[in-house]
């Protein structure tokens, strides 16, 4: 279990690294301009219909600060969310030394 979750860990580290890069260089081909896509945006360009529906549904189904607190998650950039979650399992399950 444990090096399975590393690895999950590190899928997500590359990939909050892979959106970090991604955010700098769409800030270069905009002359400087800061660029940063959001969890929301990041999810949108793989599948729109389902981003949609996830934040109607959030909406009209959700308790109303609850619904706010996802929101809010969804406007995180995408880097910040994968890389802080990645670290933390990075952390929680990485090396284990023997105690002899």
């Amino acid at each position: 279990m444990h090096v399975f979750m590393r690895l999950v860990s590190l899928i997500l580290v590359v990939t909050a690294l892979m959106l970090l890069g991604a955010d700098a260089v769409t800030s270069l081909e905009k002359g400087g301009q800061i660029t940063v896509r959001s969890l929301d945006t990041v999810w949108a360009l793989f599948d729109k219909g389902a981003a949609d529906a996830f934040k109607a549904w959030n909406g009209a189904h959700l308790p109303g600060a609850l619904s706010r607190i996802i929101a809010s998650a969804l406007a995180l950039p995408g880097w910040s969310i994968t890389g802080v979650l990645g670290v933390i399992l990075a952390f929680i399950f990485g090396r284990h030394h023997e105690q002899a």
